[in-house]
């Protein structure tokens, strides 16, 4: 990974299902190996959420289920700050100045919401406006580095022209964030070959059960290719899995195998299906513990919600001073 050093990096992921290994590999692995050496908020999005989940049990247990998770994969609460969204009160009252500054035009232009919509997503308010409160979310802790995939390029430069037309107005008081690409950020592939989401229910979940787990390897889309006729490897959604959890050396004997032929995809499943469940055992194991330690994570968000609010306060600080908020 390239070497970022005492820099303020800010993420969050929305509480919207099981973690799968395209979240893994496409952003939690990266987070995780940032901590070490810059200082880091990671945020469960639940406020993000509530565009698509609307069961109030299902919202808190995702949401606690984001925590353990990251507890578990590594996330040291002594090095990075882990917290709820919805602690923050701060982030919406910025979201809604920001709101005040944010052309239509630019929301209208949105990505994102036009995927959604395409989906079959009914149109409202919170899904059109999902980029302010994005917005709020980075800015209201002078964030400088937000990892982002290459296909989430255009939120990071949304946030930007937000934070710009607030500076334009009311002078330099929002740091503006710099996007963070790491040649590290996998697009993992899913089941059916197209980038894993839980929107097209293709993934592979880091934490299932081995029945569960085997029957979603097994269930990766293959074509018709006789088992003793050469199989091109670079074209295998199986393959592109195996390389993330495979040394180069066994990444390398599976393709050799792929390309000798008499290797069939029930041979290759078999293979990935166990580099999956050893990967992840001993994060089975801490997940485990942290399960039967309720508390535990409970008060990690706790005291992340105070660090970060903490930071948020200051910075609504010099926002309210810029843009004329009296306090009585």
């Amino acid at each position: 990974m390239e070497t970022i050093r005492n820099r303020r990096i800010l993420s969050g992921i929305q509480p919207s299902g099981a973690l799968h290994i395209g979240n893994y590999f496409g952003a939690i692995r990266q987070h995780i190996a940032l901590q070490e050496q810059n200082e880091c908020y990671y945020f469960v999005a639940n406020y993000h959420a509530l565009t698509s989940i609307t069961q109030k049990e299902r919202l808190e247990e995702y949401s606690f289920m984001v925590a353990v998770d990251y507890l578990a994969l590594g996330l040291d609460p002594q090095k990075a700050t882990l917290f709820l969204q919805s602690d923050v009160p701060e982030v919406t009252e910025l979201a809604w100045i920001l709101s005040t500054r944010t052309p239509m035009g630019l929301l209208e232009r949105a990505h994102s919401y036009k995927d959604k919509l395409a989906r079959g997503l009914s149109p409202n308010h919170g899904l059109f406006a999902y980029p302010v409160l994005m917005a709020a979310d980075i800015l209201i802790y002078d964030s400088e580095l937000v990892p982002v995939g290459k296909d989430q390029k255009q939120h990071l430069e949304m946030t930007r022209d937000i934070a710009l037309k607030f500076n334009n107005t009311y002078g330099e008081t929002l740091t503006l964030p710099e996007e963070l690409i790491l040649p590290e950020m996998a697009v993992v592939p899913g089941i059916d070959g197209q980038k894993m989401s839980k929107s097209y229910d293709n993934t592979i979940e880091m934490f299932s059960d081995y029945q569960n787990l085997k029957a979603r390897v097994m269930s990766i889309v293959t074509d018709s290719t006789p088992l003793e006729v050469p199989k091109d490897p670079d074209k295998s959604t199986i393959y592109q899995l195996y390389k993330l959890f495979s040394s180069p050396e066994e990444a390398s004997e599976m393709r050799e195998k792929f390309l000798a032929g008499g290797y069939g995809y029930g041979h290759a499943k078999k293979a990935l299906l166990e580099k999956i469940w050893t990967y992840f055992e001993p994060h089975r194991q801490r997940l485990e513990e942290l399960l039967q330690n309720r508390d535990f994570v409970l008060d990690v968000l706790r005291k992340g919600a105070r660090t970060a609010r903490a930071k948020a306060a200051s910075v609504m600080s010099r926002v309210r001073e810029a843009c004329g908020i009296l306090r009585a």
